[in-house]
This record gives C-alpha cells, sequence and structure tokens, in this order.
C-alpha cells in the first residue's frame, strides 16, 4: 500500500454521482479511499474503477443510520493501519411530496438518512481522529448540503427539516472540534447536480434548465478538495456552490 493517510466518503452511489467523484478526486491524492454506501454493487464497482487506475480504494456497505453499520465501517478504516485524514457525509435522499401526505414513516426515514445518520458517523469519526491525535498534519469532516439546508420550498418539508438539522449540527461541531485541530466545513449544493438520478430519472426537468443549467459533479468534488487542503489560520466552515446562471 502506498497510500500514507485514508478519506472515507460515506453515501456513495452511482458512478455519475458525487459520492463516485468525491472518492475519484480524494484518491488522485494518493490517498487510500474508503468507499461506503448502501448497495454492495454499486460501492464495489465504484472502488474497481479507482484501484483499476492505480490508485487505492476498498468497498465497505453500510446503513449509515445503524449504530453496528457505522462501527463496522469505522474498524475498517482503523484496521487499515492509515490515519484517517478526510471524512465525507454526503449520504441522502430527496422526494417532493405534499406536506398533508407525508406519513411519520417517511419524515422519520428522511430524518434518520439526512441528519441522525450524520450524527452517528460524525461521533465515530470524530472519536477516531481524536485518537490518532497529529497522525495526519490536516483533519477534514465535511458535509454536503442544498438548498433545504437554508430555506424550506413547498412540498419539500421533510426533506428541509432533516438538511436543516444537519447544518446546525455541523456548525456545532465547527465550534466544538475545530479549536481541536478539525476542521469542520458545510457545503450547500443550492441547485441541481448533473448526476444519474435527476438525470434519468427527471429528464423533462433537467431539458428545462437549459445549457449550463446543471452542478457539474467534478466541480464540485474540486471544492471539497479546495476546502480540506484551507491553511487552519483562514478556514471556511462554509460555502454555497450554484451555477452561475442560478437564481438565487
Amino acid at each position: 500500500m502506498t497510500g500514507k493517510t485514508s478519506a472515507l466518503i460515506m453515501g456513495v452511489g452511482p458512478e455519475q454521482g458525487l459520492g463516485a467523484a468525491l472518492c475519484k478526486r480524494f484518491a488522485k491524492e494518493n490517498m487510500q479511499v474508503f468507499v461506503c454506501g448502501r448497495t454492495t454493487e454499486k460501492v464495489e464497482h465504484i472502488a474497481e474503477l479507482i484501484n483499476s487506475t492505480g490508485d487505492h480504494a476498498q468497498a465497505i456497505t453500510a446503513d449509515l443510520t445503524k449504530e453496528t453499520d457505522i462501527s463496522t465501517m469505522i474498524d475498517v478504516v482503523n484496521g487499515s493501519g492509515l490515519p484517517l485524514e478526510v471524512a465525507i457525509y454526503n449520504a441522502g435522499n430527496n422526494r417532493p411530496e405534499p406536506f398533508l401526505d407525508i406519513t411519520p414513516e417517511i419524515f422519520e426515514s428522511m430524518w434518520r438518512i439526512l441528519c441522525m445518520g450524520g450524527f452517528l458517523a460524525s461521533q465515530a469519526v470524530l472519536n477516531l481522529m481524536l485518537q490518532q491525535g497529529d497522525a495526519t498534519p490536516k483533519r477534514s469532516l465535511l458535509f454536503t448540503g442544498a438548498s433545504g439546508s437554508l430555506r424550506g420550498k413547498a412540498n419539500f418539508a421533510a426533506f428541509a427539516a432533516g438538511k436543516g438539522a444537519l447544518r446546525m449540527l455541523a456548525q456545532s461541531l465547527a465550534r466544538e472540534f475545530g479549536p481541536q485541530g478539525i476542521h469542520i466545513a458545510h457545503v450547500i449544493i443550492d441547485g441541481v447536480i448533473n448526476g444519474d438520478k435527476v438525470v434519468k430519472g427527471y429528464p423533462d426537468f433537467v431539458a428545462g434548465l437549459g445549457e449550463d443549467g446543471l452542478l457539474d459533479i467534478h466541480a464540485i468534488a474540486e471544492n471539497f478538495w479546495t476546502l480540506h487542503s484551507q491553511e487552519r489560520s483562514a478556514w471556511t466552515q462554509e460555502i454555497d456552490l450554484r451555477p452561475f446562471k442560478e437564481n438565487f
């Protein structure tokens, strides 16, 4: 193994998705990347793609709303013997639903993946980073946010409730663990990502956005890398990203 440190990307789905783009971007920095998601086939595919280029990746199947899965995930990361340099919580789900049609079960399931999973993963990651101490000069825990992190739109009450809570979690962690040398940052994706979920699921909607109407997944991943690369004398806690033509 040639990698000196590791990166844990949580919430990895299809190849044309932000999670996969994050894995590929951090793998290029000679890190051992742990590709974590709920679907074994998908995470193994991304890991195989990265390994085929000469970089290093290992797939981990985990449901981030389950403490046992989180524990297993951390055991795999720690068992590599490489210090964890960066972890990214990219897990989430989105679905439009009229408020009066949202069942308690739907609301709770959305909150669990959007916020509860972030809480569980953060506790495990931060514990590991603190145990490893100064084994790596940089340590970051980054979160993927959305427009709903800032404002709740009609028909997106469950999504906004979960994303807004995750944003507050990130702010609290930044104030507690920043002074301990761990960079906590929240990335608001204020627009539509050019990935499989939207492009294949809502082609007419995508067509209506026109040229340059989507955020490029690789451009987003580059911003995550830039955040992690910041000198600690000038850390950013939150950034927002959107296409240049996006109304906001």
